[in-house]
């Protein structure tokens, strides 16, 4: 199968050089859209393999087959102008969306770290950090662009280091705060893994699945059909609403 042409925006970030890098390791044709500041910093420039060649936006997004954007947090919102600019082209397989810094690809769009709507209305979003990623993908929504979530929370370049302290950069040696019992489980996502699950997706579908796939696989291994009791979402939002502290 053809490899899809592939456009990262943002490649000189955290994410963006994963994802760039990742590009490259699976064998896609590959191009990057930065800034001009990337190319005046010695570091950054350093790091691009690639050719210099000056392309407006909408230029870059008619070239590929698939955009997936990594801007920062604080350029959320400017993800308007490319939502715009895919929709306008038309011609993109795949729109991959990262929300946590951002994924974008065209006919079909992927959000990773997207907190959806009814979240927010349960007061958790009171430093304004979600509501920029949720007025995107609702946008996108609108757009009618079709899309699939990711969601891989933090980087564990974020909470790692410092063993989840706030304002520490390695782990404390004499005193430690645990917030709730500390018993809770999560998965530490590296950039570098969620950059190579990301660019598998692309073209191979069999790595995105739901639940209920994933339930019939199993029922397939074992041989028997399983017993299926279905939680709503508005059963779930008010069990989840009644433990939080």
């Amino acid at each position: 199968m053809e490899k899809s042409k592939i456009l990262v925006i943002g490649a000189t970030g955290n994410l963006g050089y994963d994802l760039a890098e990742a590009n490259l390791k699976f064998c896609h044709p590959t191009f990057a859209l930065v800034g001009d500041s990337a190319f005046s910093d010695p570091i950054k420039a350093q790091e691009l393999p690639f050719s210099k060649v000056r392309w407006k936006m909408t230029e870059a997004v008619r070239l590929v087959d698939v955009v997936i954007c990594s801007v920062s947090a604080r350029e959320t919102l400017h993800q308007k102008l490319l939502i715009r600019f895919i929709k306008q082209v038309g011609s993109i397989k795949h729109h991959f969306l990262k929300l946590f810094e951002l994924l974008n690809l065209f006919n079909n769009l992927l959000l990773i770290n997207c907190v959806p709507q009814r979240f927010i209305h349960l007061n958790l979003d009171g430093y304004n950090f979600y509501a920029p990623k949720v007025e995107i993908s609702r946008l996108v929504e609108a757009e009618g662009i079709p899309y699939t979530f990711i969601s891989c929370n933090f980087f564990m370049r974020i909470l790692l280091p410092s063993l989840a302290q706030p304002g520490l950069d390695a782990p404390p040696r004499d005193k430690v705060t645990i917030f709730g019992d500390g018993n809770t489980k999560g998965v530490f996502m590296k950039e570098s893994d969620v950059a190579a699950f990301t660019i598998n997706a692309v073209d191979d579908p069999r790595n995105v699945c739901s639940l209920n796939e994933l339930v019939e696989m199993w029922e397939i291994k074992i041989g028997k059909k399983l017993e299926t009791l279905h939680v709503s979402e508005v059963e779930l939002l008010q069990k989840i609403k009644g433990i939080i502290i």
